[in-house]
């Protein structure tokens, strides 16, 4: 059986994992909404509304 309480002492988290958050919180990336957005946009100013 697991001994839950002896992984957890020796559980550490992965340094890749840590990498990718900080690059994730570090960067502007588009997003569903802004990509919705611009299409919006580009609509309106190809029809002149």
């Amino acid at each position: 059986m697991i001994n839950f309480e002896k992984e957890l002492k020796n559980f550490k988290p992965s340094l890749e994992v840590e990498d990718a958050e900080s690059v994730i919180q570090n960067h502007d990336l588009t997003d569903v909404t802004d990509i919705i957005t611009e299409v919006l946009r580009d609509a309106r100013e190809s029809t002149g509304r």
